[in-house]
């Protein structure tokens, strides 16, 4: 098998954007026998325009347990796939690729947010029909799989979802394991008694088993699902990096390595085939990582509540619909502004323009924490 360069795209976060990239290697035919594909767009219907050439992945990091050994279910201390059975989205991510090709966000959506999970058939009795309702998101994957969460997902936001990626626990340890460790940092001891991660203040270099600990890890900063997601946007921008250098880029073993473990569990749309992957690949493969933006919903109330269903966070009214008619139309999320040459003003017509970034984003080539390779 041949290993050829892969597309510099979206590595990342958490259980699931890691796969994408290591799916959409070039030159990797062998691929589209290995990949559990699944349909789950062919029930949705009534489903947004979509006004340009642009691609938007939903990536879905699963809480499986299947595919892990009993040693890595004892380092975890999760629970086997009899205590814990089923699927729950641990993560999710909106990835919108520019229609030119040349950049990438990753949006990061709060398992928490209020929304409205459309009618679908009962968990209970798939020959009845349970009503529209309010409730967190993450109950739509639960309630009715990657359909259901697609679904709500477009009618919350009116983004038309392309193609959607998933990867449990096993395959994201075993990718991690793949590329030797992700070196990571934290500047305050933690101690989470949840997801039982110990790790002192400074840089370590953590394997697959440690890294679920670590994008998983929620209560000892007392920011809950917030600070999980910018740990997980760190650990993403970590992982590009890793990915695109020298070390990994030159090593065919370490290649070979990663997209093996990439799709032992990963799984896509059945739409998704090995030419749209070649193809993207060749458009994407001068992608750098200071051309991909990190960034979370904008939120309105991060610690609100909701009858009947608890604790909720909710979208910013004013900033979360001007985020998704950006994505949406392919525009620009940083907004540029020219200095206006007054008569008394310095400011030059070649002035360099200043830039708002209203959405708070971040780049994947940011390093955060000084020496991190």
């Amino acid at each position: 098998m041949k290993a050829t360069r892969p597309i510099r795209i979206i590595t990342s976060l958490s259980l699931a954007v890691v796969a994408l990239s290591a799916i959409s290697w070039l030159g990797l035919s062998q691929i589209s026998g290995a990949i559990n594909r699944v349909d789950v767009f062919g029930s949705l219907n009534k489903r947004p325009e979509k006004p340009t050439t642009a691609l938007n992945y939903l990536l879905v990091g699963s809480d499986t347990r299947e595919g892990l050994n009993g040693q890595q279910l004892k380092a975890m201390r999760v629970g086997s796939t009899a205590t814990a059975a089923g699927a729950r989205s641990d993560t999710m991510l909106l990835v919108h690729i520019s229609k030119a090709r040349d950049k990438v966000t990753i949006i990061s959506i709060p398992r928490d947010s209020l929304v409205t999970v459309p009618a679908h058939p009962s968990i209970y009795d798939k020959t009845k029909i349970s009503p529209a309702s309010k409730t967190k998101i993450n109950a739509a994957f639960a309630w009715g799989g990657a359909s259901l969460l697609i679904q709500t997902i477009e009618q919350e936001t009116n983004i038309k979802i392309d193609h959607y990626v998933e990867v449990g626990f096993a395959g994201f340890a075993n990718m991690v394991d793949s590329l030797g460790g992700i070196q990571v940092c934290t500047k305050r001891d933690i101690n989470d008694p949840n997801s039982h991660l110990i790790m002192s203040a400074g840089i370590h270099t953590v394997d697959g088993i440690e890294a679920l600990k670590y994008v998983r890890t929620r209560d000892f900063d007392g920011m809950g699902d917030l600070g999980r997601m910018q740990r997980q946007q760190q650990f993403m921008s970590a992982v590009l990096r890793k990915v695109t250098s020298t070390g990994v880029l030159l090593n065919p073993i370490k290649l070979v390595n990663f997209f093996n473990a990439a799709v032992a569990t990963v799984k896509t749309d059945s739409e998704l085939n090995e030419n749209d992957l070649i193809v993207l690949a060749k458009q994407m493969k001068n992608l750098s990582p200071s051309k991909v933006r990190t960034l979370t919903i904008p939120l309105g109330n991060a610690n609100a509540r909701y009858p009947g269903v608890g604790s909720v966070v909710i979208w910013d009214s004013v900033l979360a619909p001007d985020l998704f008619n950006r994505i949406n139309q392919d525009l620009p999320i940083i907004d540029e502004v020219t200095p206006t040459p007054t008569a008394s003003s310095s400011a030059s017509p070649s002035a360099s323009p200043t830039t708002i970034d209203k959405f708070k984003t971040r780049t994947a080539a940011e390093n955060p924490c000084g020496s991190l390779k």
